[in-house]
């Protein structure tokens, strides 16, 4: 008498584990990974999006604070409001200057002077919606006189 052990002898094949060896195993098994690869490519069409759209809104909010910086200058150096806000407009760059909305303080000589900006920013983003967001920048400089 001989002994048999597990996955030795005539019938080892009989009780493999797994799924059964049929014919249609494998398409159902390409079905699976095309849902797979749908899943993942949603999220990442999302993420790809949602990274340009923030670059996007940063760069737009690096362009805003030149653009006080620069009216705040103008402001300190001449004291003429009006020629802040045609200053800031001016540097506002890739910004809509008819959106941008510019207010300034009194520039008295010795003291502080402000400009403040604010421009709505759009970002949309597919599957995703679009909303506006407020973007803000305020400069500070002493007058000059």
């Amino acid at each position: 008498m001989t002994a048999s052990y597990a996955g030795t002898g005539p019938g080892r094949d009989r009780f493999r584990p797994g799924p059964p060896a049929l014919p249609g195993v494998r398409h159902q098994e390409r079905g699976a990974a095309v849902v797979e690869f749908a899943l993942v490519l949603t999220v990442l069409i999302l993420l790809v999006f949602g990274i340009a759209e923030f670059g996007r809104a940063y760069h737009a909010s690096i362009q805003l604070t030149h653009a006080t910086r620069e009216g705040v200058r103008e402001l300190a150096v001449t004291g003429d409001q009006a020629a802040a806000v045609v200053a800031t407009r001016g540097a506002a760059g890739s910004l809509d200057p008819a959106l941008l909305d510019v207010t300034t303080s009194e520039c008295t000589p010795g003291l502080e002077t402000t400009v403040h900006a604010t421009y709505p920013f759009t970002y949309s983003i597919p599957m995703f919606g679009s909303a506006t967001l407020t973007l803000d920048s305020q400069a500070v400089m002493r007058c000059g006189g």
